[in-house]
């Protein structure tokens, strides 16, 4: 997983920042595992390169890495 997931998401969300992404759409789209995905989005917003909204029971994931 590692590196790879993390540039995986990454991807994903700089393309689809307009809306968000839940974890259950990310996996869709990422072919990767839910784990795998949980562990990237983690690593992210540890670094702080993503934005978590709640809506719901529902976390909607927005990147955020190009903002300073």
């Amino acid at each position: 997983m590692g590196d790879n997931a993390i540039t995986r998401i990454k991807r994903i969300l700089e393309k689809n920042n307009d809306g968000g992404l839940t974890i259950t759409e990310l996996v869709e789209v990422s072919k990767l595992s839910r784990s795998a995905v949980r562990i990237a989005l983690a690593e992210l917003k540890g670094a702080k390169l993503i934005r978590i909204r709640l809506v719901g029971k529902a976390k909607i994931h927005y990147w955020e890495g190009n903002k300073k």
